[in-house]
């Protein structure tokens, strides 16, 4: 199967200017990496740090793009790898995956489930609303197509109640930090094809430029050890987002090779 690789550069909910260089950066180092030319989605444009609403109308045009040429990757079929920039590029690529995809599992590893909806944020963050429309919790105007025992949430530490509640109801597999995470991953994964959404700040703190810095996430080692759990089945795509170009405004560009490299069984 071939390997199809998309760079997403429009507005999607950002709350600064980093993830967009970062995910041209992460998307140069996977062409070179893998030989492979991409395909850039959307422009730059300046955050707007604004409510959901506002953020989702900006997006929209860029985020149908993005649901293009996911349809058009997976229809083919072509193994899917996307530098999203932020979160809420899932509401455009999810979608898309149970449409090619039906029953697949989506392993969703981030320090949040971004499950909220817009009645339930306590943010109004664009991003917090990723995964819950996709999963049919709200219409964005981009379909959904999954159902909630499709999904695999590793490495949440930080839920608001309403996503607590939501995963306790429905028994939503949690495979939290700490050890044995690949193992605990092998057992809920359970063989079935997976599709992973990596938002950087499931890592510790320090190990890459992302927006949210949490304690208690996992190492590289951890990641490398899921990204071989994983790599046992059928894998239909990764996206990495929330991988920001630098620590702080104006510092020096971070490169993203020990974080592909921790990656690096889902990308042969």
């Amino acid at each position: 199967m071939t390997v199809d690789l998309t760079v997403f550069q429009g507005r999607a909910g950002d709350h600064n200017d980093l993830a967009i260089p970062g995910a041209r950066a992460l998307g140069a180092a996977l062409a070179e990496r893998l030989g492979i030319v991409p395909v850039t989605i959307g422009a730059p444009e300046p955050a707007l740090n604004t409510g959901w609403e506002v953020e989702l109308a900006a997006a929209l045009p860029a985020l149908r793009q993005m649901q293009a040429r996911m349809d058009q990757v997976l229809s083919r079929p072509a193994r899917s790898l996307a530098a999203t920039s932020r979160c809420a590029v899932s509401l455009a690529t999810l979608p898309a995956v149970a449409r090619h995809h039906p029953g697949v599992c989506i392993v969703w590893l981030d320090s949040h489930a971004d499950l909220n909806t817009p009645e339930a944020t306590t943010s109004g963050y664009l991003g917090g609303l990723a995964f819950a429309a996709p999963a049919g919790l709200w219409d964005a105007g981009l379909g959904a197509g999954l159902s909630l025992n499709q999904i695999v949430l590793v490495g949440q530490r930080d839920l608001d109640p309403f996503e607590a509640d939501l995963i306790a109801t429905h028994a939503i597999p949690h495979v939290t930090p700490g050890a044995g995470i690949a193992e605990r991953l092998r057992q809920v994964i359970a063989g079935r094809a997976v599709y992973v959404h990596l938002d950087c700040d499931v890592l510790n703190p320090g190990i890459v430029p992302t927006d949210y810095v949490l304690d208690g996430g996992l190492s590289l080692d951890d990641l490398r050890a899921c990204a071989e759990v994983i790599a046992e089945g059928p894998v239909i795509g990764l996206e990495i987002a929330e991988y920001q170009i630098s620590f702080v405004p104006g510092g020096p560009a971070v490169s993203p090779a020990p974080l592909l490299d921790a990656l690096a069984p889902l990308l042969t």
